[in-house]
């Protein structure tokens, strides 16, 4: 029986060859989406497992967050950035899905992601979700959430304001482009839990740190942040 599954895998392999994602590679292995190399060359921050590491230190004196992490280094013409743009832009769920477990397995051997109760992706703008057809931070809340066994919670933190692109605005801009952008329906629910704030890449922390001021308004929460990225010079 192993023999014939390995002759149809081979068969389907010829006619529909697996690639690499990040550089097209002919790939062996059918449940992976990156070659060994690639693999191998993925940025991790190893944030994890350091308190006041550079995603921490953009909320100091802004909002008080438990721990952040952000799971690989976003920097202009890297394998990074094009597996990135890959996922949010060309619709490639199963890679932002692939990348969410490998970093979420590094945070599962970690101490200080432990008892969390809740998973919230930072929400899009209806419309804007519409359009794009998903929301990328629930695609890397999904993958945090299987290797983690922590629920998520949806549709309680919602973005009643459309903003521009953050891309090329200065930190106060940022923080002008988002305030007063979010609404959170049903603040009781967020009473005596640690919720873990979950978006795709790090720049100045404005969005996130706008997120995180609604939640920290509600009685006895505590916040942490986990980013996919985090954006470099």
């Amino acid at each position: 029986m192993l023999s014939i599954k390995t002759f149809f895998d081979a068969a389907a392999h010829l006619f529909y060859p697996y690639t690499c994602k990040g550089c097209g590679s002919d790939l062996l292995q059918t449940h992976s989406l990156l070659c060994i190399k690639c693999i191998c060359e993925l940025p991790h921050t190893n944030f994890e497992k350091q308190q006041n590491n550079p995603t921490e230190k953009l909320f100091y004196g802004r909002v008080p967050i438990h721990h952040a992490h952000s799971g690989y280094y976003f920097a202009k013409g890297t394998l990074m950035q094009a597996l990135i743009h890959d996922f949010k832009y060309a619709g490639n769920l199963n890679l932002g899905n692939y990348l969410s477990k490998l970093m979420a397995e590094k945070m599962l051997i970690s101490s200080l992601f432990k008892h969390i109760d809740y998973i919230i992706p930072l929400p899009l703008f209806a419309e804007k979700e519409y359009k794009r057809g998903f929301n990328q931070a629930k695609i890397i809340s999904d993958g945090i959430s299987e290797v983690l066994n922590v629920p998520i919670l949806p549709n309680n933190l919602v973005r009643i304001k459309y903003t521009e692109t953050q891309t090329k605005k200065r930190r106060t801009e940022r923080w002008d482009n988002v305030a007063e952008s979010f609404l959170i329906l049903q603040p009781e629910k967020l009473q005596n839990k640690h919720v873990l704030l979950v978006d795709d890449v790090v720049t100045t922390g404005a969005t996130l740190e706008a997120c995180a001021q609604k939640i920290d308004a509600i009685k006895d929460t505590k916040i942490s942040v986990v980013t996919l990225a985090i954006a470099t010079k």
